[in-house]
């Protein structure tokens, strides 16, 4: 698990996906964005992205009803028309607390923990939707070797 630190994140075009569900419904999601990225000649510049709209606790209940709002998005070099559910749009930048997982996605509840720990301890305040960027395939790599970037927009 990395240690926590705070990045300035560029706004960015995405295309994306917003559904309601589970949080299962995370990785057939970034393939149709990503189809629909290439497809449509958006040009993929970014890793693709989760944007969790729930708190913790809210997530683990939302996930379990099916009720979750599941958003996939991948950053693109140019904006195209959105199609059916699928949309592009402007995604906020700003100042964000991160650490780094390693490991099953499974897993990432104590990088979580760590991360609103440090965001508590420093008297900062999330305000709004934390992401996970997938910086490597779990097709390609172990387990044990996944990446994935946490933020947490904080002021």
């Amino acid at each position: 698990m990395g240690e926590v630190t705070v990045a300035e994140v560029e706004t960015q075009i995405v295309v994306g996906l917003w559904r309601r569900g589970t949080y299962a419904e995370i990785a057939p999601m970034i393939a149709k964005v990503c189809q629909y990225a290439e497809e449509s000649g958006a040009g993929i510049i970014g890793r693709p992205t989760f944007i969790c709209h729930e708190t913790p606790k809210e997530a683990m209940k939302a996930h379990e009803d099916a009720s979750a709002d599941v958003e996939v998005v991948v950053a693109v070099s140019k904006p195209v028309k959105g199609k059916d559910d699928m949309t592009c749009y402007e995604l906020l930048g700003g100042r964000m607390a991160k650490i780094v997982h390693k490991g099953p996605y499974e897993k990432s509840a104590d990088s979580y923990k760590k991360l609103f720990k440090w965001i508590a301890e420093n008297h900062k305040k999330i305000v709004g939707s934390t992401r996970e960027v997938y910086l490597n395939d779990p097709k390609q790599v172990p387990p044990a070797e996944i990446l994935t970037e946490i933020y947490a927009p904080i002021a």
